[in-house]
């Protein structure tokens, strides 16, 4: 069973976004076309202490009060009540994701607008940065050794400033596009992929070079802004079917390799060309991959 976390909490802001509505769209769908093996389920929301892990007091102080505003509102979302609730829950569903994942095997949270947040403040529409806590949940719960595979189109900047004096936790990071890209440290990688025909072979190469014994568990950052009809982050040539490999071979991998796997939605934007049904249907491609992998690994046993 693949336990997919959300609740109505997810998407409680008034501003009107994809980072803000998208787990609301992809809940839908799940409970109208359902995936076998597949559950959602409410996580219990984030607390003041799991926050002040991964930020600063003063910036966490500011998402919860919105004071100052400009503060509150530096990841470009605004700020209001209701934006602190669907915060909190979708936070908290990263943090159940890696618990849920460490003694399942694999699990998510239909969760966006993480990795760009830093310890001191937002940025690029992430005001929370459940990612980082979701590899720090993993170290809780007897992980030596995490990797945060983050598939985003864009650089995981803010997982790096966070996490990047943490021994226990390794980031490989295969963008197409430069924003927020950092200097990779400790044996992390990040590569800005410009060919299309590159892009499954760099994520392939890197996890076949790191090796599954050498971490305990994944946190993976299942962007689909590398699709080549995102406006933002997107690379001519990526299509449905090269995200739908790249979801069937992260999930091999770690499957097949006995990992336990927390994945979130992050990046995927609407617009010219892409829809948000079409939107909602590539972050679709990873919970299916999920299940599919699981049911194909479980029948093997």
């Amino acid at each position: 069973m693949v336990d997919a976390f959300f609740s109505d909490h997810y998407v409680a802001a008034t501003t009107t976004f994809d980072t803000t509505r998208k787990a609301g769209l992809l809940a839908a769908n799940l409970r109208t076309e359902p995936i076998d093996g597949v559950r959602l389920v409410a996580p219990v929301p984030a607390e003041r202490a799991d926050l002040d892990r991964i930020h600063d007091v003063d910036y966490v102080d500011a998402v919860l009060t919105g004071e100052p505003r400009w503060l509150a509102s530096s990841a470009g979302l605004g700020w209001d009540p209701g934006f602190v609730n669907a915060l909190l829950a979708s936070t908290g569903g990263c943090i159940a994701a890696a618990r849920a994942a460490w003694q399942q095997g694999v699990a998510g949270s239909l969760s966006s607008g993480l990795h760009h947040a830093r310890s001191h403040g937002g940025a690029g529409y992430c005001t929370l940065n459940g990612v980082a806590l979701a590899a720090l949940t993993f170290c809780d719960v007897g992980a030596e050794r995490v990797l945060v595979l983050d598939l985003d189109a864009h650089c995981g900047g803010g997982t790096a400033d966070i996490l990047g004096g943490d021994d226990r936790i390794i980031q490989l990071d295969v963008s197409t596009d430069a924003f927020d890209q950092y200097r990779p440290g400790g044996g992390s990688t990040l590569d800005i992929v410009d060919s299309a025909d590159d892009y499954i072979s760099t994520i392939a190469t890197r996890l076949s070079d790191l090796g599954p014994a050498s971490v305990d568990a994944v946190v993976y950052n299942a962007g689909m802004d590398p699709h080549e009809q995102c406006d933002t982050g997107g690379l001519d040539g990526i299509d449905d079917h090269v995200l739908a490999e790249r979801e069937r071979l992260v999930f091999e991998w770690a499957i097949g390799a006995g990992l336990p796997i927390a994945f979130v939605l992050a990046g995927g934007y609407s617009g010219r060309a892409l829809n948000v049904d079409h939107l909602t249907a590539l972050h679709r491609l990873t919970v299916e991959a999920a299940a599919r992998t699981v049911r194909t690994a479980t029948a093997g046993r």
